[in-house]
């Protein structure tokens, strides 16, 4: 997902004017709008969809950062226990 800066950059004054042009755009595109005032950025909008999607892929990359730092620390478990301790045939 890279900001296009011809196209995903709005200056804040224009959210103002037309906001329903401005969200639109970010959710058609599927790409961040970066806010600007005065030249400068100063929040960046994006669809609830991509939020969701960004939050679960930073979510699950973290599941896995933690199960590779358990499997260096030797926290592992066989699979006949993990079936043992849910009771599981």
């Amino acid at each position: 997902m890279t900001v296009r800066f011809s196209e995903d950059v709005v200056p804040l004054s224009d959210l103002k004017i037309n906001p329903g042009r401005v969200i639109r755009h970010s959710a058609e595109a599927h790409r961040p709008v970066l806010l600007t005032s005065r030249g400068r950025g100063v929040a960046v909008l994006q669809s609830v969809a991509a939020y969701e999607h960004a939050a679960e892929e930073r979510e699950f990359m973290r599941a896995v950062v933690a199960g590779l730092a358990d499997l260096e620390a030797g926290r592992e478990v066989t699979l006949a226990e993990v079936k043992s301790d849910l009771g599981i045939d």
